[in-house]
């Protein structure tokens, strides 16, 4: 797994909390987590397609009131993009569109495949977790 891909130019010292994604067509993993102990935990899993995933975001992001969103982007193994990669960054900017937050993507490459091996009982909330906390190990 590489680093992080920030939409945004940094990740500000004023960003403590972030609701992370793990972006799929039908179902879409959550996981709140914070710089200070630069750990995540998982919530849930969305299950909702379109824009009907956005009003359970909304209650998630009223709910825990993170400063910045981080989206896991997937690519094949060798890095190039394929297209869940080019929907999970069109989700990214529907993100930022919609809730006016700063939105962090980062390469999830086998996530899902940690988060199985882990014995996930909610396979996309825990890949979610992963993310964040990978996202949380590379900022500084």
């Amino acid at each position: 797994m590489s680093g992080v891909a920030a939409m945004t130019t940094s990740v500000s010292a004023a960003h403590q909390s972030f609701l992370a994604f793990d972006f799929g067509t039908r179902r879409t993993g959550t996981a709140v987590g914070n710089r200070l102990t630069r750990s995540a935990q998982a919530l849930k899993t969305i299950h909702a397609e379109g824009d009907a995933r956005f009003a359970p975001i909304a209650q998630l992001i009223q709910q825990w009131q993170p400063d910045a969103l981080v989206v896991g982007v997937p690519r094949h193994p060798d890095g190039n993009a394929h297209d869940m990669t080019q929907r999970a960054q069109r989700f990214a900017r529907q993100l930022a569109g919609r809730f006016h937050l700063p939105v962090h993507e980062v390469d999830e490459r086998y996530s899902s495949v940690e988060a199985a091996a882990q014995g996930a009982k909610d396979l996309d909330a825990e890949s979610a977790r992963i993310i964040l906390e990978q996202f949380l190990r590379d900022i500084p």
